[in-house]
C-alpha cells in the first residue's frame, strides 16, 4: 500500500482544491469529488500576483517543452519528467481550409507530440509530477488507447509501477504500444465506462495513482498548455475559432480556461474570446446530443458504437462542462457518422500531409460539416486540434486507397500504368 502525502510543500495555490459546483476548498491531495456536493475538483490560482511577473519574455526564454508555463500549471517543485513534451507544430492549412470552405486554416498538431505522438501525453506529465510530490510509486489509468500508451511510456521513464486498466477489444496497435513499456496490463469485460468505476474503486482501495481518476484535478490542467502554445505560435494573439474533439470532455473546457488565464494575467490583448466547437462521433456523441437537444443534464450512452475508439466515453466526467464552454463561447458542436470519419482522415493526410487517428477525422469532419452551416466567426484564424497519430489505428484509413497488383521491374509497366492514368 502507498503511503500517501496530503499536503506536500507547495505554492499556497496548490496546497487546495476547489469544488467546480459549490465552491466548496479543501486540501489538496490525490482526490478528485468533494466531500460535500460530490462535484468535481478543480485547481485555482493566484492570477493577479502573475501580472507583470509572467511575462511573454520570461516564457520565451524557457525550454520549449510544457513547462514554460509553469506559474499556470499544478506543479510545486521542479519538473522530473516531460522535457519533451509539448511545444508541437502549429501548421497552416490552405488546401484543407480551400477544401473545406474556411479561410486561414491552421493544424494543432499533437499527432507529433513526445513521448507516444498523443495530446494525452501533456496531461501524463503533469499527472506524474503531482504523483511524484505526493510519494506515490504507482501509477495507472482507465484508457481506451492514447492515455494507456503515455501512462506506461512516462512511467517506465520515471522509474513508476504501472497499471493500465483497458477495454478487452481494443486496437492491438495501443495494445502493443503499451505493453512494450512494461506496464501490467489489464483487460476488462466490457466498455470504458466499466473499466473507469473499477479504476476508481482500485484507487480507493490501494491508493494508487489512477491519472484520470484520483488524479484527475491536475491532469486534467495539462489540457490548457495546447491552448497556451496556439496563443504563443500565433504570435500572442487569439484564434477566432478553435475546433476540438470530446471524449470526456476536458479538453474543450480547459482550452476556454487557458484563453481567459492568459488574458487574467495580462499575456494578451483584451477582446473577443475565441469560439470553442466540440466534435464527437455520432455512435457515442452523449455531448452532442444534449446539446442539440437544448437539455443541460448528459445523458450517458450506453454502448458506444463507432470507429472512434478514443472518443467513445458513454458517460463523459466534465459534459455538462464542455456544454457550458462551447455556449458560453458563441460556439457550437457536431457529430460525424463513421464515414465521415475516414473521409476527415483521407482528406487531412492528402491534402497537407498529417495521418491522424480515428479522433482527428471526427474533428475534420466536424469542421466540415459546421463550415457549411456558416457557424465560424471570420475575424481570424481557425485551428483544429488533431490529437493523435494515425498510426495508432491504420485499420481505419485502409480504404482510403486502393493497392494495385504487384507489376514486373520493367519501365513497359509503368507506362501502361501511366497511360491508364
Amino acid at each position: 500500500m502507498t503511503e500517501i502525502q496530503t499536503k506536500p510543500a507547495t505554492p499556497d495555490s496548490l496546497d487546495t482544491l476547489r469544488c467546480r459546483l459549490c465552491g466548496e476548498v479543501t486540501d489538496a491531495g490525490p482526490y478528485h469529488v468533494c466531500e460535500h456536493c460530490f462535484g468535481p475538483l478543480e485547481v485555482g490560482y493566484d492570477l493577479e500576483s502573475l501580472r507583470g511577473t509572467l511575462t511573454r519574455e520570461l516564457i520565451r526564454s524557457r525550454p520549449t517543452n510544457l513547462w514554460r508555463y509553469r506559474e499556470l500549471l499544478p506543479i510545486g517543485t521542479d519538473p522530473v519528467g516531460g522535457h519533451a513534451v509539448g511545444w508541437t507544430p502549429l501548421l497552416p492549412a490552405p488546401r484543407l481550409g480551400e477544401a473545406l470552405g474556411i479561410e486561414d486554416l491552421w493544424i494543432k498538431a499533437d499527432s507529433s507530440n513526445h513521448p507516444t505522438q498523443s495530446f494525452k501525453d501533456r496531461v501524463v506529465a503533469i499527472a506524474l509530477q503531482r504523483a511524484h510530490e505526493f510519494g506515490i510509486k504507482v501509477v495507472g489509468c482507465a484508457s481506451t488507447g492514447n492515455l494507456a500508451n503515455s501512462v506506461a511510456a512516462q512511467a517506465a521513464a520515471a522509474g513508476l509501477e504501472a497499471w493500465i486498466f483497458i477495454p478487452e477489444d481494443l486496437e492491438p496497435e495501443k495494445v502493443t504500444a503499451t505493453g512494450v513499456h512494461g506496464a501490467r496490463l489489464v483487460r476488462i469485460r466490457g466498455v470504458y465506462d466499466d473499466v473507469n468505476r473499477l479504476c476508481a474503486e482500485v484507487s480507493d482501495r490501494f491508493g494508487w495513482g489512477i491519472v484520470n481518476v484520483n488524479l484527475r484535478p491536475y491532469y486534467a490542467e495539462g489540457s490548457k498548455t495546447v491552448g497556451f502554445e496556439i496563443v504563443e505560435q500565433l504570435d500572442w494573439s487569439l484564434p477566432a475559432n478553435v475546433v476540438a474533439p470530446m471524449a470526456g470532455g476536458s479538453l474543450i473546457t480547459k482550452l476556454g480556461k487557458s484563453f481567459r488565464e492568459f488574458g487574467e494575467v495580462g499575456l494578451i490583448d483584451d477582446g473577443p474570446k475565441p469560439r470553442l466547437f466540440g466534435t464527437q462521433a455520432a455512435g457515442c456523441a452523449p455531448i452532442i446530443n444534449a446539446l442539440h437537444e437544448g437539455e443541460s443534464r448528459v445523458r450517458p450512452v450506453r454502448e458506444p458504437k463507432t470507429i472512434a475508439r478514443s472518443l467513445a466515453i458513454g458517460n463523459p466526467a466534465d459534459g455538462p462542462f464542455a456544454l457550458q464552454a462551447m455556449l458560453d463561447s458563441g460556439g457550437w458542436g457536431e457529430a460525424v457518422s463513421d464515414d465521415e470519419i475516414v473521409e476527415g482522415i483521407r482528406l487531412l493526410a492528402s491534402l497537407e500531409g498529417v495521418f491522424t487517428e480515428t479522433a482527428g477525422g471526427v474533428v475534420v469532419a466536424g469542421a466540415a460539416r459546421l463550415a457549411r452551416e456558416g457557424r465560424f466567426a471570420s475575424d481570424g484564424p481557425t485551428v483544429l486540434c488533431i490529437t493523435g497519430n494515425g498510426l495508432k489505428t491504420p485499420d481505419a484509413a485502409r480504404s482510403t486507397f486502393e493497392l494495385g497488383e504487384p507489376i514486373e521491374p520493367r519501365l513497359s509497366e509503368v507506362e501502361r500504368l501511366a497511360e491508364g492514368m
